[in-house]
This record gives C-alpha cells, structure tokens and sequence, in this order.
C-alpha cells in the first residue's frame, strides 16, 4: 500500500537517537582493501557488497504483536477451560456450517440426506424439495478444509473450532487500540488497552457467545473477527482493499456488519487530505468539518482508496448474489434463505417479513428492560434466587460498561464516525423478527461491540472505582452466562423458555 506503516516501525517518534546513529552507521560502506593479481593490497577502499538480510522488526512491533499473542493465548485458556470437555470433545447438535462445508465438498449447495436427525430440524431452509442451510455461508468457508480432514460434519469439532478462533477478536482489538494511541487518537494507555481487550473478552456476551459453539452463535464470533480485523486495517485507510476483503466477508458472516462500512469513509477522508480539518482546534460541528475536509481532499487518492475499498466487497456480494439465484432463484445478495425456514414462528415472517417496525418494540424490549425475575415469596425452598428470561438480560445489565458511553469525556469526528458504523447494524438488529431468543444477553450486539469498544477507549473516561466496580460486576454475570446457558442439568432451572416468544417480562 502507500505508506506500510503498520508493517514497518509504526510509531510516529521514529527509533531513539541511538538506533538512528547504529542505523546510519551500518548503512555507511565499508572499507575493504583491494587484493591485487600479485597479492598485494591497494590502498583505495572499496564498497562492501549491499546487505541482503531481511530488516529486523522494531521492538515496539514485536511487543505489541507478542502481547496480543498472549492475549489471544489466555482467552483460548479461558475459553476452553469454561466450554468443558463435551463442547470441545464432540461436534454440536447444530452443527449447520459443517454440513454446508461438507455440501459444497461434495459439489451441491443443498444437503444429499435433508437436515441430521440430532438437529431436530431446527434452523433449516426447504425449497423446491431440498434442504438448504440458510445462514450466511463464510464460517462454512473457514470450516470447509477441516470437514474435508475428518471425513464427516460429525467427526469434526465445530465447538473446539470456534473456541481456537474466539482468541482472536480480543487480541485484534488490542491491536487497532494500540494503532489508535500511536497515532496520538487515543489517550489510553498500553495497560488501558490490554483491560479493555479482556473486557470485551469476558465482560460482554462475547464470552458466552464463545463457548457456545452452535451455529447461530459460531457466525458472532467469526463476525466479531472480521470486525476487529477490519478497524485494524481501515484506520488511516492504511490497507483499503484488505479493509474492504474482511468487511465483505463480514458481510457474508452477519450481513448488518456491512453497515460499519462509514468508519472506513471517514478514515479515507482522512487519508487522503481531510485529517487537518478534521483535526482542526475549535467547536465546529462535524459537518461542518467534513465539508472541509472533502474540500481539502486530494480527490484521485480518495477515489482509489474507495474503489480499493468497494471491489472485494462488490465481489462479495456478487458470490452471494449468484449463490442465492441457484439456489432459491433470488438474485439479492441478502436472501440466503431464511424466508424459507421449516420453524413454528414461520407464519409471522410470512405476515410482518424478515424485517419491519412490527418487531421494534419487542426487539427494544430485549435489548433494554429485561432483568433478572426475582423468585416469587411463595417459591419452594429449592428454587433458584432468579431465573432469566431467554430473550436474554438487557445490554446495560450484563455490560453496564456500556453507559459511560452515555457522557465521555472527549468527542471528535472518529467518535461520529463510529457512532455512525454503530448505527446501522444496531437498528437493522432492531427491526428483525427475532430477538436473538435464546440467548443470555444480547447476542446481537456482538455485531457492533468492537466498535462500542473503541469508543470506550476514545472516550477518555478514567478507570476509576465506578469503572472498576461495573467491570467486576459485567465479568461476574458473563462468567455465569458462560458457565450455565444452554448446559442443561442443574444449570436450567435458572432459565425460563417459552415457545411462542411473546412473553418478555415476569407473569404476574
């Protein structure tokens, strides 16, 4: 790309003056007596033959990558220490990846022998006399050279795959928080930046969501992935085709991902001129700053970086596109099939659609007001303390992290930047026929929690003994999230279901 400063030394203060002089004096020749025909040596010196060996990586480099290798390494730890043997040990009961990848192994898109008998026909699309999967299909990509090893969907590990890729969204995150204080965008410290990289680890539905492993939560965590890898590469439009290949495949993993796409333009902007006006001191409202910044921009080298950007994503689209036409004779690049899902709430998708206001205020509801139902005074001895409703505990509850995002301390155009990239899939997970039942909290809002992430560390606010205490308090409830969701046994009493979905808050 232009500029590689993430592959090079990425720190705008340069080596210390120490290095600088070792560096200049290695580049300077050596001088080499010339041997002559007679053996004897002529005084005029010589350049020594250019130094081939590969450039050593700078030592902020190699900290900053071997903390996030060790971060990832914890999480993995953790994560696999939580999920238990029978998670990490044996396939899923929804298994639905594996057998797409297993499908297109054997070349057909549906499944030869309809849906396995141990997925109770959860979850799968029936058209024209076939079994489909009907999730986006990129973990089914990652998974494919694994299923084709094991021989089988059922002989390979979907649960223990996800947990070996669940390490990875906290450890890019720390990456792009770092990349945010090098450039002077973030005042957070390295160790601000390694908390909050757990924090989002075990102090969100992140954590159950990890363990989990089933396919509805398995597309969280490779979405969450490519979303940490995507800010990574999109800040200072640094790397745009590679920004725009992992938001198309975003995309193709949790498709209201795709509307995260603003922080790329505002980071294009930025590249391309706009940053001194974006920058500027002063209380100018940020459209204001942005008009100003589309004046100021070199207007090829945006142009490029968006057309960089846009390719691989149209490129995604266009495989969704025809891989929808095959199979359902739907060209759009969003119907993978999920109109067509053998389930008892199917009638309201065929009244109110996939999408629609129908859905907000129940939706909204999930998202903000459930809490833990107390047990009524009359409850048996052996009753739990509270049950949670599988429409799952409000996002504030299980995160209340998430109201310092409310007040921060600094504001600027990436916080509205990010706000917008929030935006979209927030509302478009609001207007969905469905929950995101069953779950502990909020799965859904996986699909934009790097990006609530960085504005925590944007924000400013201090660590102090609030943010402290709200942290203990969101890594307690995940961790019992984690450890007792969908394990069944003695963990399910504190869980209530109900089949229809309508009832969102304790009978009276």
């Amino acid at each position: 790309m232009a500029d590689h400063r993430e592959a090079e030394a990425g720190e705008k203060a340069g080596p210390p003056l120490e290095a600088k002089a070792e560096a200049s004096e290695a580049a300077l020749p050596e001088a080499t007596p010339e041997v002559s025909a007679s053996g004897g040596a002529n005084a005029s010196p010589t350049q020594a033959p250019p130094n081939t060996s590969p450039a050593k990586m700078p030592p902020e480099q190699r900290r900053r990558l071997i903390i996030a290798a060790l971060i990832y390494a914890a999480c993995v730890l953790v994560l696999a220490l939580v999920a238990g043997k029978e998670r990490l040990g044996e396939h899923t009961a929804f298994n639905h990846y594996a057998h797409l990848a297993d499908a297109w192994i054997h070349g057909r898109q549906d499944l030869a022998n309809g849906a396995p008998a141990y997925a109770q026909g959860n979850d799968f699309a029936v058209y024209g006399g076939k079994t489909y999967i009907s999730f986006p299909p990129f973990p089914a990509v990652l998974m494919m050279p694994l299923v084709a090893l094991a021989g089988s969907p059922e002989a390979f590990r979907d649960g223990q795959f996800m947990v070996w890729l669940a390490g990875l969204p906290p450890a890019l995150l720390f990456l792009a928080l770092e990349k945010l204080r090098r450039t002077k965008r973030s005042e957070r410290s390295e160790r601000d930046n390694i908390v909050l990289a757990f924090l989002f680890a075990f102090g969100t539905v992140y954590f159950f969501t990890a363990v989990e492993g089933t396919v509805w939560f398995a597309a969280h965590v490779v979405g969450a992935g490519l979303l940490a890898a995507y800010v990574l590469v999109a800040l200072d439009g640094e790397h745009p085709a590679l920004a725009g290949l992992l938001l198309g495949c975003a995309f193709a993993t949790r498709p209201t991902t795709l509307l995260t796409a603003p922080l790329f333009a505002y980071e294009a902007l930025r590249a391309a001129g706009g940053a001194a006006a974006f920058d500027a001191d002063g209380d100018l409202g940020f459209l204001t700053r942005l008009k100003d910044a589309l004046r100021r921009a070199d207007k090829k080298r945006l142009l490029s970086l968006v057309v960089s950007f846009a390719v691989p994503i149209l490129c995604v689209l266009a495989i969704a596109s025809a891989m929808n036409y095959t199979r359902f004779k739907n060209p759009s690049p969003t119907a993978f099939g999920h109109e067509h899902l053998t389930v008892v709430w199917h009638g309201r998708i065929e009244k109110w659609g996939l999408f629609g206001l129908h859905y907000l205020p129940k939706n909204l509801g999930a998202m903000l007001s459930i809490l833990p139902w107390p047990a009524p005074r009359n409850a048996p001895a052996s009753a739990p303390p509270f049950v949670i409703n599988e429409h799952g505990l409000a996002l504030w509850f299980t995160t209340p992290l998430y109201l310092f995002l409310l007040w921060p301390k600094k504001r600027g155009p990436l916080h509205a930047a990010l706000l917008l990239s929030v935006a979209g899939p927030l509302i478009m997970n609001l207007l969905y026929q469905n929950s995101g039942w069953r779950q502990f909290g909020y799965r859904f809002s996986n699909d934009y929690s790097v990006f609530l992430f960085v504005l925590l560390a944007i924000g400013g606010r201090p660590f102090g003994v609030l943010w402290k205490a709200l942290a203990v308090w969101s890594v307690g409830w995940n961790l019992f999230g984690a450890i007792t969701f969908d394990r069944g046994g003695p963990y399910d009493r504190f869980y209530w279901r109900e089949g229809s979905q309508q009832i969102l808050y304790q009978p009276d």
